[in-house]
């Protein structure tokens, strides 16, 4: 058997014996000084995985015990993923202990049963912010060049807070309490072991039957009355529902919706769990998109401002777009969503003109480009209790899609 100890944040674990009778004992050099050894055990200081595995490997073939030592529960974002890979389930006794989420939260006085859990170690940080974005209660494992500094400088101004906790479980712990701002300003260092980004206002979420955030929408394409809007200036809820099909919105993706109008795609793109951005041009159109975003409970950023010239002063790459608005800009609107975007960008056209300039700029984006002539008609009441069909105004609906693989073109 292969013994997994968790170590640390009060992982009740007695540091004279988790190793014992162990012939081979890998782990952190930190976790190799806090256990006595046993006498004539070989160790493996834990740095590149595939050696120290290898090593395992070869005990665990002449049937010698093994001990690894890995922080708090490892069997969350740990090493037993890794070894049951390797090994298989069956040849590991994993001992838990307290993970540093489940240490961090109860230092900070808040339940998590309804928090998201993002790891940044080894991995790209933009998940992580996105997620932040878009959900009030956040648990961010860090890792080198994804820790509280980074994490600070891409949140910018952003009103959460951040609980910075570092060396759990030992005598150097500390829990503090910054903005986003405070922490990009600060070096760090090695010791921190998870932060939570919390929006204050709604980190006490109702109570839930099930874990982890909440449940995405029972539905979606909500009817243009659950937005406020102006003189019928709304993304159809046949458009909308298969600009959301197109744009896949999904937690851990950031959302243009350009030329936001209402807000109505950029709403329902939140509801589905991705951070939005909507920009908008006129004053009264942000009044609208932040009053629709608060209606339904979702937080979207809303930037004031005519693109294109105002997507220059937005960093963050997006995974999709939705154009929703343009007018003689629209060209050049969608070349430049479409030079940045990630993933998909959808294009929405009442004007049979604009369709064949806003498809070029798709194409010559490197997008794969389809799309379709969207005619619906609803269902009307008459007098005399009779129902007629009422015509829809048709819309063009393009996406370009970015071919699998391919990243040329995304702005850097």
């Amino acid at each position: 058997m292969i013994t997994v100890v968790g170590m640390g944040a009060s992982s009740g674990a007695a540091p004279g014996a988790v190793a014992a009778g162990a012939e081979l004992v890998v782990g952190g050099r930190r976790h190799l000084d806090a256990v006595r050894l046993p006498e004539g055990a070989r160790t493996v200081v834990l740095g590149a995985l595939a050696p120290a595995l290898d090593t395992v490997a070869e005990y665990v073939a002449e049937e010698r015990p093994v001990t690894v030592l890995a922080s708090g529960d490892p069997g969350f974002f740990g090493i037993v993923r890794a070894l049951a890979e390797r090994f298989g389930p069956e040849r590991l006794d994993v001992r838990p202990g307290v993970s540093s989420v489940a240490a961090a939260f109860a230092r900070a006085g808040l339940p998590w049963d309804d928090a998201v859990v993002a790891s940044a170690h080894g991995r790209d940080l933009r998940t992580a912010v996105n997620l932040c974005r878009a959900h009030p209660k956040v648990a961010v494992l860090t890792g080198p060049g994804a820790g509280p500094a980074e994490l600070g400088t891409a949140l910018g101004s952003d009103r959460r807070v951040l609980v910075v906790a570092s060396a759990l479980g030992s005598a150097g712990e500390r829990v503090e309490r910054v903005t986003p701002a405070e922490a990009a300003a600060r070096d760090w260092g090695a010791a921190v072991s998870v932060v939570l980004c919390l929006d204050e206002a709604r980190a006490l979420g109702p109570v839930r039957a099930l874990a982890g955030p909440r449940p995405g929408p029972a539905g979606w394409a909500l009817d243009e009355a659950e937005f406020a809007h102006r003189d019928s200036m709304i993304t159809k809820f046949e458009v909308r529902a298969l600009a959301l099909a197109r744009l896949g919105p999904r937690p851990g993706d950031l959302v243009w919706d350009v030329g936001a109008g209402s807000g109505s795609v950029a709403v329902e793109c939140a509801r589905l769990g991705a951070a939005v951005t909507a920009v908008e041009r006129t004053p009264d159109g942000v009044g609208r998109v932040r009053a629709n975003a608060a209606a339904h409970g979702v937080d979207v950023r809303v930037v004031h401002g005519a693109a294109p010239a105002v997507l220059g002063g937005l960093d963050e790459e997006p995974d999709a777009v939705f154009v929703g608005g343009g007018g003689r800009e629209l060209p050049a609107i969608v070349a430049e969503c479409a030079r940045r975007a990630r993933r998909v960008v959808v294009v929405a056209m009442a004007a049979l003109d604009r369709v064949p300039a806003a498809r070029q700029a798709l194409l010559d984006a490197g997008l794969d480009c389809d799309g379709v002539l969207l005619q619906s008609s609803r269902l009307a009441p008459l007098p005399g209790d009779v129902t007629r069909l009422a015509a829809t105004n048709p819309v063009f609906l393009l996406w370009g899609v970015r071919p699998h693989g391919r990243t040329e073109g995304v702005a850097p």
